[in-house]
């Protein structure tokens, strides 16, 4: 499953991680509550990015 990283602390949402407020096995983040904020620091869902992706106007090299 994919990791999303908050851009604000860096907190890494891992949904194979348990929630750390809950101690319940993480949900998928495209699931996630509209509500949902960062464990760390309370940022929004919209601070959060998929963890690896390529920065945007960068293209991936050829072959990968």
């Amino acid at each position: 499953m994919d990791k999303y990283v908050c851009k604000v602390c860096g907190y890494v949402y891992d949904p194979a991680e348990p929630d750390p407020e809950t101690g319940e096995p993480g949900l998928p983040f495209a699931v996630l509550p509209e509500d949902w904020h960062c464990p760390k620091c309370n940022a929004e869902m919209s601070e959060f990015e998929l963890e690896n992706s390529p920065m945007p106007g960068m293209v991936a090299p050829i072959g990968e």
